[in-house]
C-alpha cells in the first residue's frame, strides 16, 4: 500500500468509527454535558485525568473550559490533574504511579465536582484509583473508554456516565475521545 492510500485509509477508518459511534454515544455525551453544567452552575469544578494521549485530552479539555471554546464567555472551573510534574513525581515516588491522580482527587475533589477520567483501554490503574477516590469524595464521574470499557466500566456507579467508544484500535478511540471532548465543551 502506498503512502497516499494508507493516509486515505486512516481518514476513512476515522470517519467510519465516528459514524458508527454517534447513535450509541450521543445520549451519554449529552448526559455528561448536563452533569458537568450542573456541577459548574453549583460552583463545582471538573477534574480531568488520563495517561499518554489521554493526558493530552484531559489538558485540552481543561484548556477549552478555562479559556474559551468557539465563543467568548467566562472561564469555567476545570483542572487537568496531569500538569503538575512536582505533584505527580512526588506522589509516584512516594506512593507508586497508580496514586498520582487518586491523591489529587482526594485532596481537591468535593461532592459537587465531576471527575473526567479518560482511559482508552479502561484498565489504567491510575484512572481506576482516581475513580475510587472520586466515589469516596461523593463526586460524579464521567469516564471515556474504549475496548469494551475494561475495569473502569465495571467500577462505575449507576449515577456515573460511561462513554465507551465501540472500537478496539487505540488511535480510533482517541479520535472519538477528542470529538467527545469538543462536544462536552
Amino acid at each position: 500500500m502506498d503512502l497516499i492510500s494508507r493516509i486515505s485509509q486512516h481518514f476513512g477508518d476515522s470517519a467510519q468509527t465516528k459514524l458508527d459511534a454517534v447513535e450509541l454515544l450521543a445520549a451519554p455525551i449529552a448526559q455528561a454535558a448536563e452533569m458537568m453544567v450542573a456541577s459548574l452552575v453549583s460552583n463545582g469544578r471538573i477534574l480531568a485525568c488520563g495517561n499518554g494521549g489521554s493526558a493530552a485530552d484531559a489538558q485540552h479539555f481543561a484548556a477549552e473550559l478555562v479559556g474559551r471554546f468557539e465563543m467568548e464567555r467566562q472561564g469555567l472551573a476545570a483542572i487537568a490533574l496531569t500538569t503538575d510534574t512536582s505533584i505527580m513525581t512526588a506522589v509516584a515516588n512516594d506512593y507508586g504511579y497508580p496514586a498520582v491522580f487518586e491523591r489529587q482527587v482526594r485532596a481537591l475533589g468535593q461532592s459537587n465536582d465531576v471527575l473526567l477520567a479518560i482511559s482508552t483501554s479502561g484498565h489504567s490503574p491510575s484512572i481506576i484509583e482516581a475513580i475510587r477516590a472520586a466515589h469516596d469524595n461523593e463526586m460524579s464521574v464521567v469516564a471515556l473508554t474504549g475496548k469494551g470499557g475494561g475495569k473502569v466500566g465495571e467500577i462505575l456507579r449507576d449515577t456515573d456516565v460511561h462513554i465507551c467508544v465501540p472500537a478496539e484500535r487505540t488511535a480510533r478511540i482517541q479520535e472519538v475521545h477528542l470529538l467527545t471532548v469538543h462536544c462536552l465543551c
